[in-house]
């Protein structure tokens, strides 16, 4: 049986990373969590509301194929400092500011840090952490984006309603700074030890000529349509349209959030004990990412049923069932991909799925405005990840390393 645990000498790599998709989430979300004040103190109509809440993916998802080129020829582990340091410090800055179009540029600069996250984890995942044991690591990594939203839904919430969204926001990023002289003493160094024999890093249009590499942009960007839905209307939907006062919204975003992360740990653990007992990873990738997304149209009920209480387990459910999802999506990627590529893969990845932070807060917004409430915009959120779902079962092929054209050859960035 493969071994299936993590070196004692990647666990501070591993928390490390995780603590930054959680700061990286939270600095994300907490305008969002801010919404019902600003509208309020702006003035804004639902559609400059959800073009402000979408600003942030504009540079976020058309910087990521920079991120990924850096990510495959620069030291992965400078390039995720530097763009933590611009990101935390767009984030203090939000505090500063007056006006939509002062709001929107910082939104852009926080999308234009935050975007060499992604790239940075998968190359650092699928260089120095094994087939059995990224479902875990992965899966830690995205709980935190679900934690961090969490404890900022329910801090930011609670402190918010209490001293105004404005010092929390300055609070949290110059506080946020504290990360990088942790991360410069325990960052990975040295030879990446999977990279040895992977060959050259392939061309874009190499990468693009692969279905998989396909599959996994649109699942993706379905699995991000409900996830960004959530995370930015959700905060708004359970005040003005569920009538929540700011600490119960709090509550429950936290608790939604929370949830998905432990649904997304857990199945990533099994996941990874059923790899190193010998089922494929074929197998077992697909069925968490086709079922997850599958299960996840029950989101639908959340607004169709009447009772708030029902309405709130029905949410519950449907985040369990994106944290089934979010368990294994990324590690189909860094194991078809492989070290060579994986950067430059998963930056072209989030390109495409980070579209999605785009199209779910705009497109909601533009619904809401014109219906008056939020059914259809729902029913479009079950759309999008029932398609996602037919994607993985249908259209994604096997799970396995791709096979690139060039000659092999060492590539060990310093």
């Amino acid at each position: 049986m493969a071994e299936t645990g993590i070196q004692s000498s990647l666990w501070p790599v591993l928390v490390l990373m995780v603590a930054s998709v959680a700061i990286n989430y939270i600095d994300r979300g907490n305008l969002s969590i801010a919404a019902p004040m600003l509208k309020d103190e702006l003035k804004l109509s639902p559609a400059q509301l959800g073009f402000l809440l979408s600003a942030f993916f504009w540079t976020y998802s058309s910087f990521q194929i920079v991120s990924g080129w850096l990510v495959d020829r620069l030291n992965m582990s400078w390039v995720l400092a530097g763009g933590f340091f611009l990101w935390s410090a767009a984030t203090a800055v939000t505090g500063l500011v007056h006006g939509i179009a002062l709001l929107v540029v910082l939104r852009l600069m926080l999308g234009v840090g935050e975007s060499v996250a992604y790239p940075c984890y998968c190359k650092i995942l699928a260089g120095y952490f094994e087939e059995q044991q990224r479902g875990f690591a992965n899966a830690l990594i995205d709980a935190g984006t679900k934690l961090g939203p969490a404890l900022g839904t329910l801090l930011g919430g609670l402190l918010m309603a209490r001293f105004g969204w404005r010092p929390f926001f300055i609070v949290l990023g110059l506080a946020s700074m504290i990360w990088l002289p942790a991360w410069v003493k325990w960052m990975p160094r040295g030879p990446i030890p999977n990279l040895r024999g992977a060959g050259d890093v392939p061309s874009v249009p190499q990468i693009l000529s692969k279905r998989s590499a396909w599959a996994t942009f649109a699942g993706i960007f379905c699995g991000n349509y409900l996830w960004y839905f959530l995370l930015t209307w959700l905060p708004f939907y359970l005040v003005r349209e569920r009538h929540f006062s700011m600490d119960r919204m709090a509550t429950i975003g936290a608790l939604a959030y929370a949830v998905t992360a432990t649904a997304t740990i857990i199945t990533g653990w099994l996941a990874d004990r059923a790899i190193a007992a010998g089922v494929s990873p074929t197998r077992v990738r697909k069925t968490c990412t086709a079922a997850g997304l599958g299960c996840s149209t029950v989101i639908l009920a959340v607004v169709a049923v009447p009772n708030g209480s029902a309405s709130m387990a029905f949410l519950m459910l449907a985040c369990v069932s994106y944290g089934v999802f979010a368990s294994s999506h990324w590690a189909i990627t860094q194991t078809i991909a492989g070290p060579a590529a994986a950067g430059r893969w998963a930056g072209l990845q989030n390109f495409i799925g980070n579209w999605a932070g785009i199209a779910a807060p705009a497109l909601t917004g533009f619904i809401v405005g014109r219906t008056g409430q939020f059914f259809w915009a729902f029913a479009s959120v079950a759309v999008v990840v029932l398609t996602g779902a037919f994607v993985y079962l249908f259209f994604l092929g096997p799970v396995e390393p791709a096979v690139w054209p060039k000659v092999a050859r060492d590539r060990t960035p310093s």
